[in-house]
């Protein structure tokens, strides 16, 4: 079992469908259009040229590596059969039969990520520099995962210190003993060292904080904290993570001399302030998690962690209700190509799920609320509060300045949910993964047998996510 067994079952699949969609659709499709010929130039020797309809620079998963770091006691026969689930992700499995940046993106961010759990800073960041060259957003996830990373390095330096620490004081209180001629000094160091050997195995064992509950320990002590523990090595801190830093002041004066982050098409993808977009992306990520989060023992665990403040659960809950509305009410976005191209199967949730009714965007929000309820009460069974609060803002600074509701964007961000989600159980797995089967069967067969015609423009035209 392991990274071949892997590699061995995706196969199966990888190498029939590509040879399949290579055979039907052989001519580039949608943005390979753009993205075929440009590398076609780079190759010929031409670096001068650049296509301006291209936004994002050019450019198997390494999950089950990243599972064992994650979940050391997971087992490679566990971790092998997640992996191979998680391959299956429906965005993810799609985009790789055709020549887009989501899968080399998706790697280059994964592989940073899984250095920075082995402590390899430097090989992270350089990693995270290659990310940037797929995609600018990636950027916010070279932030998070130095910030997620740095926390973790202060907080084993911290245990560290007060373990050795704790190991220094018992030796100054053994010196004192052997030339204490006092016998009752003996049994008073037998309880100090069982005092102290108890304080040192919890020290040791501080690292099972952060797989309790969301909800056991207050956010704003976490933050203060962390404040004072990051402020007393900040020049470890400084220096261990200056390759991190490095790359994004390189990303920042790029962005400088380009005028913005976008390369191309500038004038289609505006920065705007699409808040819902941020809501959107909870909803897709619980609905793809479905097994784990959308069933009545869930809504249960969600309703007695509620009830157990029920007076500030309930004010926070309104005040989140009524913010939600009234980001849907003034920021609901419906960019031109979302409208234009009926190509994408956003083209038809918008018109049939979102805007079916006047009132179904507010009546949404309820089901918004609960699925993001659902995904952070999952993170932090898995990590502390600090994790899930910058896994939030980053899910912010990469989608809400977002105009155009695109599933691929949601990628990246899922995969880290679904990484650091624990879901324990086999059969929610299982279930999973038929679920993702089956809409990949179909979008597959969507893709390829049921293509059609614009009356405005000639050439096939098929489905697409």
């Amino acid at each position: 079992m392991g990274r071949m067994a892997v590699a061995a079952i995706v196969s199966l699949w990888i190498v029939p469908v590509s040879l399949t969609v290579n055979r039907i659709v052989p001519d580039p499709y949608m943005d390979e259009i753009f993205h075929i010929p440009q590398v076609q130039r780079y190759c010929r020797g031409d670096f001068k040229t650049w296509d301006p309809m291209i936004t994002t620079p050019p450019g198997l998963v390494l999950v089950y590596d990243l599972l064992i770091s994650l979940r050391p006691s997971l087992g490679e026969k566990k971790a092998t059969f997640y992996a191979v689930l998680i391959a299956l992700y429906p965005l993810h499995w799609f985009f790789t039969f055709l020549y887009y940046t989501d899968v080399a993106s998706l790697t280059a961010v994964l592989a940073m990520y899984l250095a920075s759990l082995k402590k390899q800073f430097l090989i992270s960041a350089m990693f995270g520099a290659i990310a940037t060259l797929f995609r600018q957003t990636n950027v916010v996830w070279v932030a998070f995962v130095a910030a997620s990373a740095a926390i973790s390095y202060v907080e084993d330096l911290c245990e560290k210190d007060h373990v050795n620490l704790m190991y220094k004081k018992l030796k100054i209180e053994r010196k004192d003993v052997i030339f204490n001629k006092n016998s009752s000094a003996v049994p008073t160091l037998r309880k100090r060292r069982m005092g102290a050997s108890t304080n040192s195995s919890q020290l040791t064992n501080s690292k099972v904080i952060r797989f309790l509950p969301l909800y056991d320990s207050g956010l704003i002590n976490e933050i203060v904290e962390l404040a004072l523990k990051l402020w007393r090595l900040k020049w470890k801190v400084l220096v261990t993570f200056f390759p991190y830093l490095l790359v994004l002041l390189v990303f920042g004066a790029l962005i400088v001399l380009n005028g913005g982050i976008v390369l191309g098409a500038k004038e289609a993808h505006v920065v705007s302030p699409h808040f819902p977009q941020f809501m959107y992306f909870g909803l897709a990520a619980a609905a793809a998690l479905a097994p784990a989060h959308f069933t009545l023992g869930q809504a249960s665990t969600l309703w007695q962690a509620v009830r157990r403040n029920k007076i500030g659960n309930f004010i926070n809950l309104l005040a989140s209700l009524v913010l939600c509305m009234i980001f849907v009410h003034f920021f609901s976005i419906a960019h031109p190509y979302l409208l234009a191209d009926n190509r994408h199967y956003t083209f038809y949730i918008w018109r049939k799920l979102i805007q079916a009714h006047r009132s179904m965007k507010y009546l949404l929000v309820p089901v918004y609320l609960y699925s993001w309820f659902s995904v952070t009460t999952a993170l932090g069974k898995a990590q502390k509060k600090v994790w899930v609060l910058l896994f939030c803002l980053a899910n912010a600074l990469v989608l809400i300045p977002t105009p155009l509701i695109e599933f691929r964007y949601y990628t990246i961000p899922f995969f880290f949910l679904i990484l650091n989600s624990k879901i324990e159980e086999n059969i929610k797995w299982i279930v999973i993964g038929i679920l993702y089967a089956s809409v990949n069967i179909i979008t597959m067969l969507m893709f390829l047998y049921r293509p059609f015609q614009w009356d405005h423009q000639p050439g096939i035209q098929r489905f697409i996510w």
